[in-house]
């Protein structure tokens, strides 16, 4: 920090923030960017990578074979099913359950409220995040103290789903009711009613203050950003505000719980995390992590909504109390209630800018609506920064606050995004205002400031992660820009005949990251059978995002042979070796390496056999087209022929397999360029969006087809963010959506065309260079769509989402 007395730079910060800032971009930096040397195949040479391999369970999929966890119901032929009894005030305790109704009805197994033996009564979070979680223990299975509309109370088994609900609804709670709050502002005033007490929360998260509601306080600053605002004359600032989105997951939150005859605990569970499910498992019921098996089936789209353990505690209380298999399955009205949504929240921006344009200081400010309780709420409000503002690495001054605060109102977790969507929609928004303030072309007054290669991201380790700071190896945002900008038409804009009507082009850029810098875990191993075949088990979690396929790709490109050769088992506790799961982008990345690094274990084995046969050099030998074949003699021996002479041959023998743990402080963004293409009616506000394009360097794609719907995907999602209405609650917090027709999804034929374009980089640190891409195109439409309505007739929505009604009242204004 600077003293008082220093005298303000040219830039708007002190002579010694200036040196400071160089000193921590130089190449003499801890953090050398030393590129490792790289052997591997150019693209138009490889045999699997790169190629548009058809999805591992395509078939499956399209003709209805692949097992979700409900079908699981087919072979248990005692199977009971769950229903859950849950509060209907937003904040109370609970004085009495009367449950007898419920248990006289025939049918009905067991009933089960927070005082059953089954029913642990341990505080525990459900995030699935990496041991010890940086969420609070303040959760129960079944409360006494409820604090939201949807809060679980008491759980019941029956033999069928009707005869479970009819029991949930002839059992009768009695309350003491408190006051509640269901805004964030408010719940932060010290007179606001209050969630927790301390004594009612574990495992508390930094700047924590329940007497105000706040679950947690977050923040970090490189320069001083004060002083750089103070010594400039144009300071901007902003306001923005989000959604509460649902996941809109089409296979709702479902998992089947039973004891096998070796009295182990099955799970076969809708999860994106098995090994943090069974851990959290363990420790809430105290049974040993050995005894306890979770198994991941098909998942039908996961979204972040499944990086938690949501309602796995349920069927296995209820198993341990029937002896028999149960089946919990949420309604589509729990979806939107009772299981988890993206955090709404309210972002501040605030710039210092010099005459010439360029920007000394950045200044966010989130204030994060966690709900009722805080599973992933620090780590999706760090995001809000930590994913946005490295992109604008060049300003010497940035800062980053949050508040976390609880509501009573449903709960709030992971999703897609994970925290930069809401950050990247105040920075970039912001930035467009104020280039467009200072009469400054939007994509240059960026281009000015943007990251490139070469330079270090210290956001990360400025809020206080260790060691944090990542050198910048691979950057396409300038072919990024380019090709978006050309796709849209961006410098050949022609506006319609009508007056009324008007045309404006927006964009916004976006960074993301590929995994969690230094805690992440992924481990695989492969087998190869006598008839040169082989079983890849891998602890990464496929939950439809193709991520199988990318594991048999990276397999058979390493070890030379046919992609049907390979026999995929992955996410099984029990079978297949220790991952920490899907999310923060960074199953190709981590999983997809530890992978390639038993393929490469196994290939050395080969190699060896191969060499045996031949009578030749080890170091002249290569693998390729289901053969080891020399390079020098050009002599070959097929996979098949060293399987069996491993296996049954002379002397020596062996069982040829490759094992691979990845682990990495590295975590290499993604970048994009977002372009939306609007006309609006300035008589209405009415818009029709004719096209959005984003341009998406995620480095090497591993499958460019796969990849492509990713980014599709992940855009619907981000165009549902700035035109949807979210989760609605009443004033008691009372979610007023059911089913997905209230929600207002859009649909296909109420989508614009949305253009990906990969731009392909080599991240030296990734799987044959490639980077995550499932995230980052979900933070950029509503800022580039907000931009765009702004390009078209001169007003700004910061609220979102974006209507034809909140256009139509600034219009007006504007013109009165």
């Amino acid at each position: 920090m600077s003293s008082d007395d220093e005298a303000p730079t040219a830039d708007g910060g002190t002579a010694s923030q200036s040196e400071a800032v160089e000193d921590r971009r130089s190449e003499e930096h801890p953090l050398e960017w030393d590129e490792p040397e790289n052997n591997d195949k150019a693209p138009d040479e490889r045999d699997s990578v790169s190629h548009r391999t058809e999805k591992y369970d395509d078939r499956k999929l399209v003709t209805g074979q692949a097992k979700y966890t409900a079908d699981y119901e087919e072979r248990y032929p005692d199977l009971a099913y769950a229903a859950v009894v849950r509060s209907d005030i937003p904040h109370g305790r609970v004085t009495d359950i009367d449950t007898s109704d419920a248990e006289a009805m025939d049918g009905v197994d067991a009933v089960l409220t927070p005082e059953s033996d089954a029913v642990p009564d341990g505080k525990y979070t459900s995030a699935g995040q990496s041991y010890p979680e940086p969420s609070p223990w303040d959760m129960h299975v079944l409360n006494k103290h409820v604090r939201y509309i949807g809060d679980p109370i008491a759980a019941v088994a029956a033999e069928d789903r009707t005869t479970a609900t009819a029991a949930v609804e002839a059992i009768e709670v009695s309350y003491e009711e408190y006051d509640y709050v269901t805004d964030p502002e408010a719940a932060f005033d010290e007179n606001a009613p209050q969630l927790f007490e301390d004594v009612e929360v574990e495992n508390e998260i930094v700047g924590h203050d329940y007497d105000r509601n706040r679950m947690a306080h977050i923040g970090g600053e490189l320069g001083d950003v004060a002083a750089a605002l103070d010594g400039e004359t144009h300071v901007h600032e902003t306001e923005w505000e989000t959604i509460r989105q649902s996941h809109a997951n089409v296979e709702k939150h479902t998992s089947l719980a039973y004891t096998n005859e070796d009295d182990r605990h099955v799970l076969i569970t809708s999860t994106q995390v098995p090994n943090h499910t069974r851990r959290q498992l363990a420790h809430l019921f105290d049974i040993p992590i050995r005894d306890i098996r979770v198994q991941k089936p098909r998942v039908g789209g996961g979204f972040g909504g499944k990086q938690a353990m949501v309602v796995e505690p349920i069927p296995l209380a209820l198993s341990l109390a029937t002896d028999r298999p149960v089946l919990y399955e949420a309604s589509r009205e729990e979806e939107f209630y009772a299981m988890r949504s993206r955090h709404p929240m309210k972002v501040k921006a605030k710039t210092a800018v010099t005459d010439e344009g360029d920007i000394v200081a950045i200044d966010i400010y989130a204030l994060s609506n966690t709900g009722a309780y805080g599973s992933h709420g620090m780590t999706v409000a760090g995001n809000v920064g930590s994913k946005p503002l490295p992109l604008y690495s060049k300003v010497p001054n940035a800062r980053f606050e949050a508040d976390i605060v609880h509501t009573n109102t449903p709960q709030t977790g992971a999703m897609r995004g994970y925290g930069a969507p809401q950050g990247t929609l105040a920075l970039e928004g912001h930035l467009d205002e104020v280039a467009r303030d200072l009469g400054l072309d939007p994509i240059e007054f960026r281009r000015r400031h943007h990251m490139e290669v070469g330079d270090l991201d210290e956001i990360a380790g400025m809020m206080g992660g260790e060691g944090a700071n990542r050198r910048i190896r691979s950057c396409g945002l300038d072919e990024c820009i380019e090709r978006g900008k050309d796709a849209i038409g961006y410098d050949d804009l022609e506006q319609p005949d009508e007056d009324h009507l008007h045309r404006g082009i927006g964009m916004a850029l976006s960074a993301q990251g590929t995994g969690v810098a230094g805690d992440e875990l992924g481990a695989a191993q492969i087998m190869m059978n006598e008839d040169g075949s082989f079983h890849l088990q891998v602890g990464g979690v496929d939950i439809g995002t193709g991520a199988d396929t990318a594991f048999l790709q990276i397999a058979a490109e390493v070890l030379g042979c046919d992609e049907d050769d390979i026999i995929v088992k992955s996410a099984d506790t029990d079978v297949t070796p220790f991952d920490y799961g899907a999310y923060a982008s960074s199953t190709t990345y981590i999983s997809g390496m530890a992978v390639k690094k038993a393929a490469e274990d196994a290939k050395a084995r080969i190699l060896h056999w191969g060499s045996k046969l031949l009578e030749e050099p080890v170091e002249e030998l290569e693998t390729g087209d289901g053969t080891v074949y020399s390079e020098a003699s050009g002599d070959s021996v097929t996979l098949e022929d060293i399987g069996y002479e491993a296996a049954y041959g002379g002397d020596e023998r062996e069982h040829i397999l490759g094992k691979g743990t990845h682990c990495t402080e590295e975590s290499p963004p993604p970048f994009a360029a977002q372009f939306a293409d609007v006309t609006v009616d300035e008589t209405t506000g009415e818009f029709e969006v004719q096209k959005l394009v984003v341009a998406v360097d995620c480095g090497v794609a591993i499958n460019p087809g796969m990849a492509e719907g990713q980014i599709e995907g992940a855009n619907h999602m981000s165009y549902e963010m700035a035109v949807s209405d979210g989760i609605t609650l009443d004033d008691e917090g009372r979610a007023e959506i059911a089913d997905f027709d209230e929600y207002g999804l859009p649909s296909a034929t109420e989508t614009p065309p949305i253009e990906s374009i990969l731009v392909e980089t080599h991240e030296p640190t990734g799987p044959f260079g490639a980077k995550s891409v499932a995230e980052v195109p979900t933070n950029t439409v509503p800022p580039a769509l907000s931009n765009a309505v702004r390009d078209a007739v001169g007003v700004r929505i910061r609220e979102m989402p974006i209507t034809a009604d909140k256009i139509k009242t600034q219009l007006d204004e504007r013109n009165s």
